[in-house]
């Protein structure tokens, strides 16, 4: 039985990822089980999509979040749960200990040019590098950190790399974790009709573009801040 943790930033591949494993015959997927708890307890000034819907329609009890996710009995023994790194606040992190945990990154310009289409002024704290750059160190202290994806990596060689990833997390590589149905699925949360347009129009990996990111001039301080744990996270990606 497994149950894992994918901690990523926003504006990632992690969508992708979540449906990707769906896909699977021997996994069931949960969508940010932690986004009702991070609501409740944040202090960041940016006004998210839907935020009273998903508190008053999710747990905002992280700690009943986290016992659900260690021991509620799911369709299948398998379970992946996405999950954004900044949700991970207010709560003891011991339970890390008891999952296998992977970390999802992507390069700071690419994911705060996104991000800004979306909620114009993120912050450090919104971007979740930092605190990725901080859990990947906690990770390693208790042995509990599986592997770390970097989109552009995975993009460029889509295969290659989810093999690579089933072979961290000792599970078989299955074809049909390479396409899925246009459309959204049943385990979105609620907050997909303002985060998952694009991956809603795909039915696979989309074909990695390089792209020239021009940033104002208050995120391009922000990339730069967010540069060096971005480097340090993908010195260690597959």
């Amino acid at each position: 039985m497994k149950r894992i943790n994918f901690w990523s930033s926003p504006r990632n591949i992690s969508t992708a990822l979540m449906y990707s494993f769906a896909q699977r015959d021997d996994f069931t997927v949960v969508d940010e089980p932690l986004y009702a708890h991070y609501l409740k307890h944040t202090d960041t000034a940016v006004t998210h999509p839907a935020s009273v819907e998903i508190r008053n329609s999710m747990e905002q009890n992280g700690a009943k979040v986290v016992e659900a996710m260690l021991h509620k009995p799911f369709a299948t023994d398998n379970v992946l749960f996405k999950q954004m790194t900044h949700h991970l606040i207010e709560l003891d992190w011991s339970f890390l200990a008891k999952m296998e945990n992977v970390l999802l990154i992507r390069d700071p310009r690419l994911i705060i040019h996104s991000y800004a289409k979306v909620i114009p002024n993120p912050s450090m704290q919104d971007v979740g590098i930092e605190q990725q750059f901080a859990l990947m160190q906690y990770l390693k202290e208790i042995n509990q950190l599986t592997a770390i994806v970097d989109a552009v990596k995975l993009l460029r060689a889509v295969e290659a790399t989810l093999k690579k990833l089933c072979r961290c997390l000792q599970l078989s590589f299955q074809p049909a974790m390479l396409h899925w149905q246009a459309g959204a699925r049943p385990e979105d949360g609620i907050w997909a009709k303002y985060w998952y347009k694009n991956v809603h129009q795909s039915t696979g990996f989309r074909v990695y573009e390089s792209k020239n990111i021009d940033l104002p001039p208050h995120l391009e301080q922000l990339a730069a801040d967010c540069l060096p744990y971005y480097e340090a996270l993908l010195e260690e990606a597959i």
